[in-house]
């Protein structure tokens, strides 16, 4: 029975502390302690520091919902009182429908594990909102595709999504294994921090098992499908930071159902590289690739270098990317906020 370890004491780059967080501190701040969160719940949070875990007190008043798994506070080491939030080096968010503010996934994350498996469950449309979530946030995407133990040939199911972007690693395990470790330890090591995301029932919570080591009493609970649509039980309700046996840190997340997009310009630019690039020669510097003449893109479909689908699949993003993304109006004085085409 092995568990994973805990931090080496007084090692903070153990943890994910780097120089981008130590030069936020000041000289007023050198005794206040950082500890990095590892849970957020509606009225409290824990936190991780070199000495274990902490219980943390927020000030009078405060809310929980501006802290995201993987942030870095400064605390009193006496009261665990938490002074303050550090910049974030990284940040996953997503909006949610009716949702007025984003919603935080995690934070300070190197590399995000889009995981899905070799079933019915794989959606190529689905796999590119997360490409672009985590193109917009800085963080490295890797797609892993668990269940490759139960079917014949994993091979078409990684030949699908190898395209999805450019020098975009995908990854074919067993969730279960020890081996998926040994495979995912270059992303893995220590002070890096991983993130899992992806719908319910494609092992997430049986591959973070196996990445902490965990022994059965602790390990996070897992969930089957039903055999129709291949679709999973929620089994993980909140977000948490947990030990890598490697060195490193994982955050695990509730399975999303719906992933909308928003503020994510950027991400999709670099998700559909083939089109951006193409884009300036088009004849119209405004083409919506659509129905214009002389546009390269829709010239590239016809020549059979751009599917069509991929095209389909971009304009339907950007769409949506346009219509979610909020916009300030008003004089310089009295500016506000609101989606397009909604009324104030």
């Amino acid at each position: 029975m092995t568990h994973a370890p805990e931090p080496a004491s007084g090692s903070l780059p153990a943890l994910g502390w780097s120089p981008f967080f130590e030069a936020q501190l000041t000289t007023a701040e050198a005794a206040l302690m950082p500890v990095r969160i590892a849970s957020v719940h509606r009225a409290r949070l824990s936190g991780q520091s070199t000495a274990g875990a902490v219980r943390l007190v927020l000030p009078l008043g405060a809310k929980t919902d501006g802290f995201a798994v993987g942030d870095w506070v400064l605390v009193e080491p006496e009261t665990r009182d938490v002074r303050r939030r550090l910049s974030r080096r990284t940040l996953l968010q997503r909006r949610t429908e009716g949702g007025r503010e984003p919603q935080l996934i995690a934070a300070n994350v190197d590399t995000l594990f889009i995981v899905t498996s070799c079933n019915a469950d794989l959606n190529v449309a689905r796999l590119e909102r997360y490409l672009a979530l985590a193109n917009e946030a800085g963080t490295t995407p890797v797609i892993l595709l668990t269940k490759a133990d139960q079917v014949d040939d994993p091979a078409p199911w990684r030949t699908e999504v190898e395209g999805l972007q450019r020098d975009l690693a995908v990854v074919t395990l067993n969730a279960k294994s020890p081996e998926a470790a040994q495979v995912l330890a270059p992303w893995c090591g220590a002070g890096q921090t991983v993130a899992l995301v992806g719908s319910s029932g494609v092992g997430k919570s049986s591959l973070l098992n196996t990445l902490a080591a965990k022994a059965p009493d602790e390990a996070q609970a897992t969930g089957g499908i039903r055999e129709s649509d291949a679709k999973g039980r929620h089994t993980t309700t909140s977000r948490s930071l947990h030990a890598i046996a490697v060195g490193g840190w994982a955050i695990d997340t509730p399975g999303i159902r719906t992933l909308h997009v928003s503020d994510i310009s950027d991400g999709l630019d670099l998700l559909f590289a083939e089109i951006t690039e193409l884009a300036p020669e088009c004849r119209f510097s405004n083409c919506t690739h659509s129905h214009e003449p002389g546009c390269a893109v829709r010239a590239a479909v016809a020549a059979g270098t751009l599917p069509e689908a991929r095209l389909e699949r971009w304009r339907k993003l950007r769409e949506e990317n346009l219509s979610n993304t909020p916009v300030e109006t008003g004089s310089r004085n009295n500016k506000t906020t609101r989606l397009p085409g909604r009324r104030r």
